[in-house]
């Protein structure tokens, strides 16, 4: 047995298992060679690894490479559908792209993690997209921010003492303090911003979202270059869109 993070036991094996299926995602397809080049594991291990999900069908083999199945659509399928407004914010992220010709998404929090529930945009904004699942920092996002604005001081106390503000550009935003005096700033007008605190080059809005009971269930955004989004798109334009679709969504929960 081994100590995550957090201190508590896990099994080795599982974890192993894990980040061979990480390591196959990321490539597109593995060979027992790659993940040995990549990893510290012997030959045997990987390949006891690798019959093993392959024999559980989640793996497919071709001439020695590696993929992940389809099976995982099972895994992955049933807890988005589960969210709360699952099907009504997918339908109004489509509609923000189109209407702004970039990116939007739809984003939860998930212990403390931001996670992509929906994204659409680009050259075709009704085409899947793959970043969904990902896991982002609240702190560096509009849609994070939004959420985190909602919560209760308390709350908020609790995310800056767990989660390390990490620095992933100039702009992001790493002190306590400073986090905290943003947040007010978002509840009093109402929306987040994320200046380039995410990525370098690229400007969000973010707006929470609501069901019908008020309940807080994620937020919607919206993001661009710094070429094409300029500042008024994001603390006029935008912020305006992204209400009226929330308002739109909360509504459209109603009758679900």
């Amino acid at each position: 047995m081994l100590e995550n993070k957090n201190g508590t036991s896990e099994v080795s094996t599982t974890r192993t298992s894990f980040e061979i299926l990480a390591l196959i995602r990321d490539a597109g397809g593995a060979t027992i060679a790659d993940i040995r080049t990549e990893t510290d594991l012997a030959k045997s291990t990987v390949y006891r690894h690798l019959k093993t999900l392959h024999d559980m069908d989640y793996l497919v083999e071709e001439d020695g490479e590696y993929r992940l199945s389809l099976q995982f659509l099972q895994l992955s399928e049933p807890p988005r559908i589960r969210r709360p407004g699952y099907i009504v914010a997918k339908q109004k992220v489509i509609e923000l792209a189109i209407e702004t010709d970039e990116r939007a998404l739809f984003l939860v929090e998930e212990e403390f993690e931001g996670v992509y529930l929906h994204r659409a945009g680009g050259r075709n904004p009704l085409q899947s997209d793959t970043m969904i699942g990902k896991r982002r920092p609240l702190h560096a996002l509009a849609s994070g921010k939004a959420i985190l604005a909602e919560w209760s001081d308390e709350r908020i106390e609790e995310f800056a003492e767990t989660t390390a503000l990490e620095e992933l550009t100039s702009n992001t935003i790493t002190d306590r303090d400073a986090l905290f005096e943003e947040l007010e700033q978002i509840r009093e007008r109402g929306y987040a911003t994320n200046m380039s605190e995410h990525m370098d080059g690229l400007r969000a809005a973010g707006v929470p979202v609501y069901n019908h009971e008020d309940d807080l269930i994620g937020a919607l955004s919206v993001f661009g270059p710094n070429g094409r989004v300029s500042q008024d798109d994001i603390e006029s334009t935008y912020p305006d869109l992204l209400e009226q679709k929330a308002s739109e969504l909360k509504i459209d929960l109603t009758y679900d």
